[in-house]
C-alpha cells in the first residue's frame, strides 16, 4: 500500500477516533487534574522508595532524587506542550504515531502499555505488604513476596479500582479529590516529625550528621546514586504526573490547566520526596544501621511505619499503616482510569480491535479497555507478587517510553503545529536534554532488569513487521521509526558492556559519556525523520492542525512525498 493509501486510512481511523473522543466527557477542572497528578505520585512510591534508594546508594540517594526530579520536570514540560497542542485521551501513545509513524508507535505503544498495566498491581501489592503488620499470612518477609492469599487480596483490590472508575469521570474525580486531600496530609506530617527527630542525634534517632558520617555520603560510589534512580523506584515514584496528560481529553480547559497541573505536581513532589529521604536518613536509629552493617542491610517490611514505632511515635505508626491503604489505593484508582485511556489510544493506533475503543454512552468511560487492563494486570500480579520487582521493570520502561515525547515535540514545532500561545519557552533546549537524561536512566538500570523490558519491545517490532509484510504499512512508517530501532540497539548494547550489571568492558564513566553523546545524535535523527514523515502526510497533518487550533497556513509549505 502506498503512502497515499496509508494516509487515507489514517484519516478514516482518525475520524472514527475523534467520534469516540467526543463521547469522553470534558468535566475535569484544574483541581481535579492536580489531584489526579499528585494523587498518583503520592502512592506506594513514598512508602518504600526512600528505603530502597538508601539501600542502593546510602545518603547519596539525595542526589538520585534531585536528578530524577529534574528529569521528570523536563519530561512534564515536554508533555505539557504536547497536551496543549493536541489534548487527547491516550495521548502518550498517540504522539509517537503522529510524529514518527507506526513503527515508532508500535514499539512505544506496547512498552508503555505494559508499564501502565504494572501500576495498579504495584499499588495493590503495596497495600497488602503494609497490611501484613496486622494481617498475618499475606506477605512472606523472608522471600520478599506476597503469599497466595496476599496475591488474591491484591487482585480483588484491583477489581475495586475498576468498579470505582466504571461510574464515570465525575465520580472518579470526586472520589480522587477526597482521597488526595487526605493522603497529602500524612506524608507532610511524617516529613515534619522525622526531620525534627533526626536533625540531631538522640537516644532513638541516629541523627542526620552521624548517620551520614558513619559510612560516608556515597558508601557504594557515586554510580550507585545513578543506579538508584531506576532500581530504587525513584522514576516510578514521580511518574504519576503522566495521568494528567492521559486525562487531558476530558479536561474542561486543557490548554490552560494541563501545564499548571503538571508543574504543580512535579514541584510539590520533588520537595516532598527530598524531605522524606532526609527524614529517613536522619531518623534511622544508629543501632539499626550498625546492626545491619551499613545501608545495604537495612530492610524494613513497612519502612516508615516501622521507623515511627522505633522513634516512639506509635500513633504515627498506626496512622501510616492506615494511610498505606489510602495512598496506594488512591493512586490505583487514578492509574486504572488513565490506563484505560492508554488502551483507548492504542486501539486508535490500530493495535487493538475497534471494540476496545468503545466508550460507554451512559458513563463516558472506555469500559472494555479497563477490563483488558485488569486481566493483564491480574496476570502480572500473579507472576510478579513483589512491589520491588514490578517497580524495577516499570522504571526502565517509563524512561524509554517517556523520552520519545521529546522527539514528537520538535517534530510538531517543525511542521507548524500549535501557535505561540501553545508553546513553552526553552523547549528546543529542554527536550533534547530530557531525551539524553532518559537514555542515561536506561543505562543506569541493572542489565538483568533491562533484559525483561525486551519483551514488549520485541512484540512491537513483530507487530509492525507482520503489518508491513501484509501491506498495511508503507516505507514512510519504516523511515520515520527506524532511528528508534537503532537507538534501542545502541543504548542496550552499551548497557550490556557497561558497569551497571553488564560485562564492564566499557568502564565508568565512559559508558555514560558514550550514551549521552550518542543519544543526542540519535535524537536529532529522530526529529529529522519525524519531520519528513509528518510533512509527507498532508491530510493527517491537516486534521492535526485543525485540532491544534493553529490558524497559520502551513499546508502550502508542506511538500508531499507521494
Amino acid at each position: 500500500m502506498g503512502s497515499t493509501g496509508t494516509a487515507q486510512s489514517d484519516i478514516s481511523k482518525q475520524a472514527d477516533a475523534d467520534s469516540e473522543d467526543r463521547k469522553l466527557r470534558k468535566e475535569l477542572g484544574l483541581w481535579s487534574l492536580m489531584a489526579a497528578g499528585v494523587g498518583s505520585v503520592i502512592g506506594s512510591g513514598w512508602l518504600f522508595s526512600s528505603m530502597y534508594a538508601a539501600q542502593t546508594a546510602g545518603p547519596a540517594a539525595i542526589i538520585a532524587w534531585i536528578i530524577a526530579g529534574a528529569l521528570m520536570l523536563m519530561i512534564a514540560l515536554v508533555f505539557a506542550e504536547l497536551g496543549m497542542v493536541r489534548p487527547e485521551s491516550g495521548g502518550l501513545v498517540r504522539y509517537p504515531l503522529y510524529s514518527n509513524g507506526r513503527l515508532a508507535a508500535s514499539i512505544v505503544g506496547w512498552a508503555m502499555w505494559l508499564a501502565y498495566v504494572a501500576n495498579p498491581p504495584s499499588e495493590a501489592a503495596a497495600v497488602v505488604q503494609y497490611a501484613s503488620k496486622w494481617w498475618h499470612g499475606v506477605y512472606d518477609s523472608g522471600a520478599g513476596k506476597l503469599t497466595a492469599l496476599g496475591t488474591l487480596v491484591a487482585v480483588l483490590l484491583m477489581a475495586l479500582f475498576v468498579i470505582l472508575n466504571y461510574f464515570g469521570v465525575k465520580s472518579f474525580a470526586r472520589s480522587n479529590n477526597i482521597v488526595t486531600a487526605v493522603k497529602i496530609c500524612i506524608p507532610i506530617i511524617t516529613v515534619i516529625l522525622l526531620l525534627a527527630s533526626g536533625f540531631g542525634a538522640n537516644d532513638k534517632a541516629g541523627g542526620l550528621s552521624h548517620n551520614i558520617s558513619a559510612h560516608g555520603f556515597a558508601p557504594y560510589g557515586i554510580s550507585a546514586a545513578f543506579s538508584a534512580i531506576a532500581s530504587g523506584g525513584l522514576v516510578f515514584a514521580y511518574t504519576g504526573f503522566r495521568n494528567v496528560i492521559e486525562l487531558s481529553g476530558e479536561a474542561a480547559n486543557a490548554r490552560r490547566d494541563i501545564p499548571r497541573a503538571m508543574v504543580v505536581t512535579i514541584g510539590f513532589t520533588i520537595v516532598l520526596y527530598l524531605g522524606l529521604q532526609l527524614g529517613y536518613l536522619g531518623s534511622l536509629p544508629g543501632s539499626e544501621l550498625a546492626g545491619a552493617t551499613g545501608w545495604h542491610g537495612v530492610n524494613l517490611d513497612s519502612p516508615f511505619a516501622d521507623l515511627a514505632k522505633m522513634l516512639g511515635f506509635t500513633w504515627l505508626s498506626w496512622l501510616l499503616i492506615a494511610d498505606s491503604s489510602i495512598s496506594p489505593s488512591g493512586s490505583g484508582i487514578v492509574y486504572t482510569a488513565a490506563n484505560a485511556r492508554n488502551v483507548f489510544g492504542l486501539a486508535k493506533n490500530g493495535f487493538f480491535p475497534r471494540a476496545v475503543m468503545k466508550v460507554s454512552d451512559k458513563t463516558g468511560v472506555p469500559v472494555v479497555a479497563m477490563l483488558v487492563n485488569f486481566v493483564l494486570g491480574a496476570a502480572m500480579m500473579i507472576l510478579l507478587p513483589s512491589w520491588h520487582d514490578i517497580v524495577e521493570v516499570l522504571s526502565a520502561l517509563v524512561a524509554m517510553t517517556f523520552s520519545i515525547g521529546s522527539v514528537s515535540l520538535l517534530v510538531f514545532r517543525n511542521v507548524g503545529l500549535g501557535g505561540r500561545s501553545q508553546r513553552l519557552r526553552g523547549m528546543p533546549v529542554v527536550a533534547p536534554i530530557a531525551f539524553m537524561v532518559s537514555s542515561l536512566v536506561i543505562l543506569w538500570t541493572d542489565w538483568d532488569t533491562l533484559l525483561k523490558t525486551l519483551i514488549p519491545i520485541g512484540i512491537g517490532l513483530v507487530w509492525f513487521a507482520v503489518s508491513f509484510i501484509r501491506g498495511q504499512r508503507d516505507s514512510g512508517d519504516l523511515n520515520g521509526g527506524i532511528w528508534l530501532v537503532v537507538y534501542l540497539i545502541f543504548t542496550y548494547g552499551v548497557a550490556s558492556l557497561g558497569t551497571y550489571g553488564g560485562s564492564r568492558a566499557i568502564p565508568a564513566p565512559w559508558d555514560s559519556v558514550i550514551v549521552a553523546v550518542g543519544a543526542l545524535f540519535l535524537y536529532w535523527w529522530g526529529v529529522r525523520a519525524g519531520t519528513t514523515y509528518l510533512s509527507g502526510h498532508e491530510r493527517l497533518l491537516e486534521v492535526l492542525r485543525s485540532r491544534a487550533g493553529d490558524d497559520t497556513d502551513i499546508l502550502s509549505k508542506v511538500e508531499p512525498t507521494d
